[in-house]
């Protein structure tokens, strides 16, 4: 049978093939009347979240509920409401094996991570894998073919696929697959809640060329020096000087009463002066085009650098989630010089449960201000970019009062830039790059070339090629703007920087330099900053590879010649296990015959074991002479024999 491989950190669980779409959504929501979904693990007895519907998580808005089951698994999983099952899935990714539901009121109810299914579905499943001959199958059913009563044991709960520990992974979707709160209706009382959202950490960031926090161009991060108590208001004691449009971020969590683990809020709320700016309530997430719009709801790349995620309490460009309620402005303020605004941040959780913060911005309007250092000793330039601004950084020991300027060159045309403050003798220079790219940055004697090559715009079909590479956009490949960045440098391609997402995939085709002997070996791999490779694979015309990126990052050609290993670690009555494993690109498919008949297998990619399932009466008995057959993703194969 075949397999895809472990999915990437961060990397969606399963979904069926959808055309890409607009992840906003204007759909009704279904009525649905408080205890009409049975709590689907230990109904009717205390139970606790190891994680809430909408929790921010790499690369996808986490869609239901986790539900802890012991630190165990095998405990009976129940059907929530009447309905038919009309989906089912047997993986080693993403769900693992997952069961769906569909309810006469429009909704499907998500069971996730399975050990096994239960009742005449599970039979059929059999059936169908010895039939295909595969243990990774997926099927559909029709309406009323397989009935389920709310309350009816429909399956074994389990460890399966992306899960981290046991658990049951559990959601309620609509009919257009909106992922929904299962909260938000009430009705549980498995679950207490009593305790308020956690303050960890607020920012506030300029978003236009003429804004400011605290005098400067970047963001500000408030964190209290004291880690406030849940549901305890904070008022920031100082005010804040602020100018221009500039926009509010945050960072907290939640807990469910007698649990330590943290989950993600519900609602935000932001006030100004009383009146209402902004809020989202994460209730209904689009799945599965949707769900990835969480890298434009948070700071994608202050997470990737700095490891703190702080949530946008703004709507940015490229971001069109319905989750949210704004004016105009889409939640970011205009601060005018003179002026206070008193801000309010209202934290909740689907409880109710409310924790406030309070600060206040004062609009001082910018002027130059220089500050010196000693430890400034000569002259040093770089430069960043945050949305379209172009932010110069030069190292300037000149002790004069207003610092020299800094300038642009394009082709035999050049513009100066005057400093908009000096910090630490740190001159800060600012430009609109949607005014044009410059080849290059010259401060005193010290010029710089400026390495991007491309505005990409966001929307479009857009394409990209050098003697290297070519990269090609669809209109949803980007959230918004990209000046692109690319290289190659002794056969590794650098495309961008991961500390920027994509939306959907790019596609990209590599120009090796040097002929690639053995194509039908060789793959294109993602390499991390530690040097850690994931298979990413490729369709190979002539010299040249392309293949779909989800991410930015370097990627390399590698060929793998070397085929997987097992290893028979235990054999008896309860069934046969094997331990596997793959040098390189990883396992892709795996056949167990004893006695010349198929014989079907569960692959478990957290271990690296293969083994039989002891509730398996349909397969041949495990007697006899037998063959395991392994094929990775380079198409390298290993066969072992052995006699049961």
């Amino acid at each position: 049978m075949s397999l895809r491989p472990a999915p990437m950190a961060g990397q969606e669980p399963d979904s069926l093939p959808k055309p890409p779409g607009k992840p906003g959504d204007t759909s009704p929501r279904p009525t649905v009347a408080p205890g009409y979904y049975l709590f689907p693990i230990k109904p009717g007895q205390p139970n606790f979240l190891a994680a809430s519907m909408g929790e921010l998580r790499p690369n996808h808005f986490h869609g239901g509920l986790d539900i802890k089951t012991d630190g165990r698994t095998d405990l009976p999983v129940y059907a929530s409401a009447d309905g038919y099952v009309s989906r089912l899935k047997q993986s080693a990714f993403g769900y693992g094996n997952v069961l769906y539901i569909t309810h006469p009121n429009g909704t499907t109810t998500v069971y996730g991570h399975l050990n096994r299914f239960m009742g005449p579905v599970a039979a059929a499943l059999r059936e169908k894998q010895y039939e295909k001959q595969t243990y990774e199958l997926e099927l559909f059913f029709p309406k009323d073919q397989y009935p389920v009563k709310r309350g009816e044991i429909v399956a074994l709960s389990g460890n399966t696929g992306g899960s981290a520990g046991p658990h049951l992974h559990w959601e309620v979707r609509d009919a257009q697959d909106n992922q929904l709160n299962p909260l938000q209706w009430g009705g549980f009382t498995e679950i207490q809640d009593h305790v308020a959202p956690t303050l960890q950490a607020f920012a506030v960031e300029p978003l236009t060329i003429e804004a400011r926090v605290q005098g400067r161009f970047d963001k500000a991060v408030f964190v209290p020096k004291v880690a406030p108590a849940a549901g305890v208001a904070t008022a920031w004691p100082d005010t804040i000087p602020a100018y221009g449009t500039v926009g509010v971020l945050l960072q907290a969590f939640d807990r469910y009463d007698n649990a330590w683990n943290k989950n993600g809020l519900q609602k935000v709320e932001v006030k100004v002066n009383g009146q209402p700016l902004y809020s989202h309530v994460v209730d209904k997430v689009p799945f599965p085009t949707g769900t990835r719009t969480v890298n434009q709801h948070v700071d994608y790349e202050w997470m990737m650098t700095q490891g703190r995620t702080l949530q946008k309490l703004f709507v940015d460009d490229g971001n069109e989630l319905s989750i949210y309620t704004t004016g105009p402005t889409k939640g970011k303020l205009r601060v005018d010089d003179g002026q206070l605004y008193a801000v309010e941040v209202l934290m909740s959780d689907s409880y109710g449960n409310t924790t406030p913060l309070r600060f206040v911005l004062r609009g001082q309007k910018p002027e130059y201000t220089k500050t010196r250092s000693a430890a400034v000793k000569k002259p040093a330039l770089r430069w960043e970019i945050t949305r379209n601004i172009l932010k110069v950084i030069a190292a300037d020991p000149d002790t004069a009062r207003q610092s020299a300027n800094a300038v642009l060159l394009r082709g035999n045309r050049r513009l100066e830039l005057k400093p908009s403050y000096t910090a630490q003798s740190q001159n800060v220079y600012l430009y609109d790059l949607r005014a044009g790219l410059p080849d290059s940055i010259r401060f005193g004697n010290v010029t710089k070339r400026f390495d991007r090559q491309a505005l990409i715009p966001a929307g479009t079909e857009q394409g990209f090629t050098d003697n290297f590479l070519s990269l090609s956009f669809a209109p949803q490949t980007l959230f918004d703007t990209l000046y692109l960045q690319t290289g190659y440098k002794d056969g590794a391609w650098t495309v961008h920087s991961p500390r920027q997402s994509l939306y959907l995939p790019l596609r990209i085709t590599l120009k090796p330099q040097t002929e690639v002997a053995d194509k039908e070996h060789s793959a294109v791999y993602l390499v991390n900053a530690r040097g850690g490779r994931s298979y990413v694979g490729g369709k190979w015309d002539g010299n040249q590879v392309t293949f779909p990126a989800k991410v930015f990052g370097q990627f390399r050609i590698f060929s793998d010649t070397i085929p997987p290993s097992a290893r028979l670690v235990r054999k008896g009555p309860g069934g046969l296990t094997f331990q596997v494993g793959d040098n390189l690109s990883g396992l892709n498919s795996y056949t167990l015959q004893v006695g010349g008949r198929f014989r079907l297998l569960r692959y478990e990619y957290k271990n690296s074991t293969l083994f039989t399932e002891p509730n398996d009466t349909v397969g041949p008995p495990l007697r006899g002479p037998a063959t395991l057959r392994l094929t990775d993703q380079a198409g390298n194969e290993k066969v072992i024999s052995f006699n049961l």
